[in-house]
């Protein structure tokens, strides 16, 4: 930690959070205050605008200059908004009954743990965390402490996850065998190469000012580098690359598709770095550790997951789930973040007669059914499912045990392909083997 941080007395019992009555604001405190977390406070500011149901008390970021512009921003909202360089500022308030996690990866379970010790609920960033170790802390601790957690794949809150999980539970597809997505982007100067500000850094005076070893904090050690700060995404001790950035996305949309969250039992995956191999700005610095083109293949109870994605290929492939009686497709483009006006089933018939005899009484002699899905504003619509279920404590939408799920997956996706093995999960040992464990 910063040696300028101040000292918090460790809590001997787990803090009780304050009892929300039907008419009081949600005191949010935003930790992370970067491109994406300055997006997320403002959707949640957008919301308490809307019916006055939140509020954001505080901001926090390692960055000064973030701490700032987004107290400068919300104070103009709402009268008074405090910032800080130290997250257990916030954590520690007793009139923060929510926070909002949107740090890098490697920090989002240490913080969410001590907000929940603390009696916050929690919207907490995609991916939910850096390891398996630390989903399974983040379901115990929902468990024992009765917090409410939303991970925040905005993308789970569209409509046609949720119409896709009713026609499977109906029985549409028959035995269900196969899902397939992708997440393709083709930028020119390669992804995650964001903006360095050269003039910031643990040296840095006044709003320049980075505590950088706060922001290393429970990764390994190592000395200022503005790279790792600002494009944190292509280095492993911060990110899992494509598979936690970009397969979440697409992973946890499946688990709600499926009516049932699974753990995958088996995980292989394979890539590269085929194109951005070199720093735009520095031909003599490598790019990135993690690769820029990347595949998995989960294997599940009776069927299997397909993922492929590249940041040098824009071209997606259909998202949709295989039965042995019909293919039911959900984004017919491609793209798992964008609106589907429609979901299709497709039966699977030969001479006329369906594969699956069952779906002639659900198919009336028809080949192809368009089930209509309703348009949201899945941010908004994910920000208030959030909200409400800290007045009523029900789960939200992307609960920690399904996005547990989905961290799984692509967590052993991303050690599948630094070592270059197929890896299994024990579920009963909430453990990664090197064996398929015995039935």
């Amino acid at each position: 930690m910063s040696a300028a941080a101040p000292s918090f007395a460790k809590m001997s019992a787990r803090s009780a959070a304050r009892v929300l009555g039907a008419n009081d604001r949600i005191n949010v405190g935003v930790i992370g205050t970067g491109g994406r977390g300055s997006y997320v406070a403002r959707e949640f500011a957008k919301a308490g605008k809307g019916d006055g149901n939140c509020q954001i008390v505080a901001v926090c970021d390692v960055y000064q200059k973030r701490v700032n512009a987004n107290k400068e921003h919300f104070t103009k909202e709402y009268g008074k908004c405090d910032g800080y360089l130290d997250y257990r500022e916030i954590v520690n308030r007793a009139d923060v009954d929510a926070t909002v996690v949107a740090t890098p990866d490697h920090w989002h379970a240490k913080i969410a743990l001590e907000a929940m010790d603390h009696g916050k609920d929690v919207y907490l960033e995609k991916p939910m965390c850096h390891t398996v170790e630390e989903a399974k802390q983040l379901v115990a601790t929902v468990k024992e402490t009765k917090r409410v957690l939303q991970v925040g794949s905005q993308t789970t809150s569209g409509d046609q996850w949720h119409q896709a999980r009713r026609v499977i539970t109906e029985g549409y597809l028959g035995k269900m065998l196969m899902s397939q997505g992708s997440y393709h982007r083709n930028s020119i100067e390669g992804e995650w190469n964001y903006k360095i500000e050269q003039e910031a850094g643990p040296d840095g005076k006044g709003e320049n000012y980075i505590d950088w070893k706060m922001w290393v904090g429970p990764a390994k050690s190592r000395p200022w580098d503005p790279d790792r700060f600002f494009r944190f995404r292509k280095y492993w001790d911060y990110s899992g690359g494509i598979a936690t950035d970009l397969f979440y996305h697409v992973v946890a949309p499946m688990n709600i598709c499926w009516g049932q969250p699974q753990f995958p039992h088996k995980v292989m995956a394979g890539g590269g770095i085929y194109e951005f191999s070199k720093l735009p700005e520095d031909p003599n610095k490598p790019d990135r550790e993690v690769p820029d083109t990347f595949h998995l293949i989960g294997e599940y109870k009776g069927h299997s997951l397909v993922l492929s994605s590249s940041m040098a290929n824009s071209q997606h492939i259909p998202g949709l789930i295989r039965g042995h009686g019909a293919t039911l497709t959900m984004v017919e483009h491609g793209r798992f973040e964008g609106f589907a006006p429609q979901i299709t089933l497709r039966a699977e018939r030969r001479n006329g007669k369906y594969i699956v005899p069952e779906l002639e009484e659900k198919f009336k002699g028809e080949t192809e059914i368009k089930i209509p899905v309703k348009e949201t504003d899945t941010m908004q619509t994910h920000v208030n499912n959030f909200l409400s279920c800290m007045r009523t404590r029900q789960k939200p939408t992307l609960d920690v045990e399904t996005g547990a799920r989905a961290q799984v997956l692509i967590t052993m996706a991303v050690h599948s392909y630094r070592e270059g093995r197929v890896l299994y999960f024990d579920e009963e040992k909430w453990k990664v083997v090197p064996k398929a464990p015995r039935a």
